[in-house]
């Protein structure tokens, strides 16, 4: 089979051996049959609710069910902390046998919990939960006795050819890749979103969360309190947007409809109601594809606030303007040697990075929270 990593991974790491590590660590997943042995647990947990509840029928009610569903979450959230600590013991172990240093793998694990720790800050405020990225309710490794006396067993396979790192090696041949969003995917840039390829943009609501998945673009208001998605599908020539909510999405019954005709682009939108919960929908024709909003509220007497923005979302969508193309181009790393007017913060200043920049940099270059650059040595920054 075969092991991926993420460009998003990779931007953040400083060596080669860093990569190994990486690749290591998932390896040692592999040859621990961690994937064969979750799997048998989470059968386990589903035997145990099932007994439980023969056993003892009072706890056969939904809100128990939820409790269990919870645990079990909480016991097969990724590997959990024991298989974490097994691949990063083998993973050492491949490192130190390939010659590169096993420490790497303790900088791997550093650059993650960094990560973890910034993007915990990042999601407080907006209103969101985070997610753990290494373990089990796992430490800062440089607190964390446990890993690194589990890492240090590595030791015993260092030799005289032990130690590389091949810094400068990793750093040329990540210089000058996508960091962030792709063009083919579409650029995010602050409240706005910017395909190259398909030829539009549009603007969200000041302070929203968006996140572009596979199908399908969206955006979460602080707290979770509304959202927004949007979905693209080929356009039936023969179909007004009011006929193509009617025919092709099958909502046949709208409130408060009307046609729009916005950027002179072409569209229908109303209200539609289901089990007393509002949600907008809104069609809009561009090029020759139909762009689907579908808007909604946690709670309904907040739809009326929210509506107002919903719109204007959806309004906001037009043909990608000359001024716009450049918006629409992708990030990239670039490797420079720093020099002495050189810092975080005026690297900040002039990056296209909208979010923390000078905060990204730093974990960019391993120096999260509060490192700044040295003289002469090589460095990342986004341009």
């Amino acid at each position: 089979g075969y092991i991926y990593i993420t460009r998003g991974l990779m931007s953040y790491l400083n060596s080669e051996a860093q990569l190994a590590a990486v690749l290591g660590h998932e390896i040692g997943h592999v040859t621990a049959r961690h994937g064969i042995r979750q799997q048998s647990a989470a059968q386990a947990a589903s035997i145990g609710y099932t007994v439980g509840a023969i056993l003892f029928p009072e706890l056969a009610g939904a809100p128990s069910q939820d409790l269990f569903n919870i645990f079990g979450g909480a016991l097969l959230s990724g590997y959990g902390r024991e298989h974490e600590l097994e691949s990063d013991r083998l993973g050492a172990e491949y490192l130190a046998r390939a010659g590169y240093a096993p420490e790497a793998m303790m900088d791997v694990i550093r650059v993650l919990k960094d990560q973890e720790i910034f993007a915990a800050a990042q999601a407080k405020k907006q209103g969101r939960e985070s997610q753990g990225y290494h373990g089990l309710f796992a430490s800062h490794p440089d607190n964390d006795t446990r890993l690194q006396q589990v890492v240090a067993k590595a030791d015993k396979y260092v030799g005289t050819h032990n130690g590389k790192t091949n810094r400068a090696e990793y750093l040329n041949q990540i210089n000058g890749m996508t960091f962030g969003d792709s063009e083919e995917q579409g650029i995010r840039f602050d409240r706005h979103f910017y395909h190259l390829p398909m030829r539009f943009a549009l603007t969200f609501p000041r302070g929203w969360h968006i996140s572009n998945q596979p199908t399908s673009l969206q955006a979460v208001a602080f707290g979770g309190k509304a959202f927004i998605e949007i979905g693209v599908m080929d356009i039936d020539r023969k179909l007004s947007p009011q006929e193509f909510i009617e025919q092709r999405l099958k909502v046949s019954t709208l409130r408060a409809g009307r046609n729009l005709n916005s950027n002179s682009l072409k569209g229908h939108t109303g209200i539609f109601e289901d089990n007393g919960r509002l949600a907008r929908i809104a069609v809009i024709f561009l090029n020759k594809q139909a762009f689907i909003f579908f808007a909604g509220v946690k709670d309904s007497n907040e739809f009326e606030w929210f509506d107002k923005e919903f719109l204007e979302t959806a309004t906001s969508l037009h043909h990608l303007r000359d001024d716009e193309v450049k918006l629409a181009k992708a990030k990239r790393i670039e490797i420079v040697t720093v020099g002495r007017q050189d810092s975080y913060t005026g690297w900040a200043a002039s990056s296209h990075i909208t979010n923390s920049p000078e905060m990204q940099l730093r974990l960019l270059n391993g120096q999260y929270p509060n490192g700044e650059l040295i003289l002469g040595q090589r460095a990342k920054r986004i341009q």
